[in-house]
Formats: structure tokens, C-alpha cells, sequence
């Protein structure tokens, strides 16, 4: 995580304990343009499913956020869905990609 700036390292921290918290496949968490922070993990029901991702971005913009800032993904993979950011996002995004342990194993800026 030494790679991340404090702010971002907050939001694995974040994602993490989404994750944790219900034993899910993925965790996530963005942070807005001003500076709000917002995590979920993988929801799935019968009758609905989400990503990590889709779900922290969906409460971002339900909270009211103009622009999505940064985000994390916590997963066994070493990759992730970006079109929630692209959708919500009006500027390039980074988004990193780390283990369950919290170390990143990829990043990309995703373009809006």
C-alpha cells in the first residue's frame, strides 16, 4: 500500500472492512469530489446483484456526487468492471486493484 497517497489508503482500509463485514467476494469504496468516502461490497440475492463498486458508486451518487475522485477494489482478482465509474465519473479516475490483504496489484485511470 506504500504506493498509494494517504487518501487512497484510507479508501483500501474502507473497502476492506466492507469486505470483511459480510464476508464478501469484493469490497470497494470511491471518494467523491469533495472529499466523501463511500464503500460497499458484493451483493447477491435472488433477485439482485452488485458489485462492490456498483454499489459504493451507486451511494455516492445517491449521497449527491458530482464527480468520482478515486476508487478501490479488494478482490481475489486482478481485475474489476470499471463502467460504474465511467457512468458516474466526468473525469479521469484512478482505480486500483488490490489483493485481500490490501497490496495493490493493479492500477488504471479510467476515462469518463
Amino acid at each position: 500500500m506504500s504506493d498509494l497517497s494517504d487518501e487512497d489508503a484510507k479508501l483500501v482500509a474502507l473497502a476492506k472492512q466492507a469486505r470483511a463485514r459480510i464476508q464478501a467476494k469484493e469490497g470497494a469504496a470511491v471518494r467523491d469530489d469533495t472529499g466523501r468516502s463511500y464503500s460497499g461490497a458484493t451483493v447477491e440475492l435472488p433477485s439482485t446483484s452488485l458489485t462492490a463498486l456498483q454499489l459504493a458508486v451507486a451511494q455516492a451518487v445517491a449521497a449527491g456526487a458530482r464527480d468520482i475522485e478515486a476508487a478501490v477494489v479488494v478482490t481475489n482478482s486482478t481485475a474489476a468492471d470499471h463502467q460504474p465509474i465511467t457512468e458516474a465519473s466526468s473525469s479521469p479516475t484512478p482505480l486500483h486493484i488490490c489483493s485481500p490483504m490490501g497490496d495493490v496489484v493493479a492500477s488504471t485511470i479510467v476515462e469518463s
